[in-house]
């Protein structure tokens, strides 16, 4: 299945409104888990809450439970008439000069109303002094205060936080639905590599996209399949990719996607599929191609070039969006810094320059440029925790220029 003419060359913002477009296109269906394996995972319906938090009156502290009413601008004796413990039996109602032992998160016994802590107090035979008096309703947690019946607590898209998680399980909420995780297989392409712990021979590299790619993809919570390293071969190459366009959601590949001899992937894609698009103006990564797998299976395929910084940009300009996408997942926080140092760019496509942030005394996010910007320097990716994002064309970049960068 040959592809019509397909976008060669674009913009960035073009490439990802294509990616984004697919996606939603393609958006995976909702499944109902248990809450407890629901961390991370993207929300596919709105969560209610079912009951209000607190769901009754209960002490924020532990002391005694009162009517501040009966309390004297100096000291108080008041007669202990029993306790309440919090998930025990209910205590007996408070009268007129009476009080009740009362431990953190127990029901306000009825007709107390305030809560004394029980520093500010003293037990003299079977009785309370209370030392200083409170405020009214103070140490009072009221039910509802957080959250009242039917408040909105969760949205469709939102990535569920343990917090989220926490407070729907307050809820006494036991399962959930989300959006089903997205299935991905992983290739490492070219003859040159070979497995770490294995001898090198002359012109090899180890190949390290692949745990590059397996991290950066269980970091989101899934479980990628890496697959054998590709060899250079168009009739390997395309039996592994049918067979893994056939079982998997979506075929991440590095390496083999540029214009050389042994760069098979391009005409293999737009033989056997449907190419969106193939090389965008950004550096590093120019070479990513996309495209849907066409006979090759139903799976998308992201190629991405060989270059490990290329592969970490191509990640976090399109691969992660891709996968976002695929789960109707809310648009994440966009994040801006000032430079800490002046910048030259010289080139006219989009870049992704490796940075490191900190925080200014004033706390201003700053983001410190790498200057060993090399497609092929990991060790300057590795020592940095941030991308930074430099818009398309020559320009000089003053220090303090407010620039988007994207965390690790």
């Amino acid at each position: 299945m040959a592809s019509d003419a397909f976008p060669t060359r674009i913009a960035y913002a073009e490439a990802l409104a294509i990616v984004s477009r697919v996606a939603r296109g393609r958006r995976l269906p909702a499944e109902h888990i248990a809450l407890a394996r629901a961390h991370g995972r993207v929300l596919a319906t709105d969560a209610l809450a079912r009951i209000a938090m607190p769901a009754f009156d209960n002490s924020a502290m532990d002391g005694f439970a009162l009517r501040r009413a009966d309390l004297l601008p100096g000291e108080t004796l008041l007669a202990l008439r029993g306790e309440q413990f919090a998930g025990g039996p209910a205590a007996p109602l408070v009268r007129a000069g009476e009080c009740v032992r009362i431990t953190t998160g127990a029901p306000l016994p009825d007709g107390s109303d305030t809560v004394v802590i029980k520093e500010h107090t003293r037990i003299e035979d079977g009785n309370v002094r209370v030392l200083q008096a409170p405020a009214a309703g103070s140490h009072v947690r009221h039910r509802g205060e957080d959250v009242r019946a039917g408040d909105l607590l969760a949205v469709v898209g939102e990535a569920l936080s343990p917090a989220r998680v926490a407070l729907l399980a307050g809820q006494g909420i036991a399962g959930i639905d989300v959006a089903r995780r997205p299935t991905v297989a992983v290739f490492s392409t070219g003859d040159e590599l070979v497995e770490p712990g294995l001898p090198l021979a002359h012109g090899q590299v180890y190949d390290s996209n692949r745990e590059l790619l397996m991290g950066l993809l269980r970091a989101e919570g899934l479980e990628p399949v890496a697959w054998p390293t590709l060899p250079d071969d168009p009739h390997a190459i395309e039996s592994a990719l049918r067979h893994a366009g056939e079982a998997f959601d979506l075929v991440l590949t590095c390496g083999g996607v540029s214009a050389g001899e042994k760069d098979h992937l391009p005409a293999l894609l737009q033989r056997r599929g449907q190419v969106h698009f193939w090389k965008v103006r950004m550096r590093p990564g120019m070479p990513v191609l996309f495209a849907d797998g066409g006979t090759l299976g139903p799976a998308l395929f992201l190629a991405l070039p060989g270059n490990p910084v290329s592969v970490l940009a191509t990640w976090f300009a399109l691969a992660r969006p891709l996968l976002d996408g695929l789960q109707a997942r809310a648009p994440r926080r966009a994040w801006r810094a000032r430079l800490a140092a002046p910048w030259r760019k010289r080139h006219e496509r989009l870049e992704f320059l490796r940075g490191r942030l900190a925080s200014a005394d004033d706390g201003t996010l700053l983001v410190e440029p790498d200057p060993a910007d090399g497609s092929h320097r990991m060790r300057a990716a590795a020592d940095a925790d941030a991308l930074i994002v430099l818009e398309e064309g020559e320009r000089d970049y003053p220090q303090g220029s407010v620039v988007e960068v994207l965390p690790y």
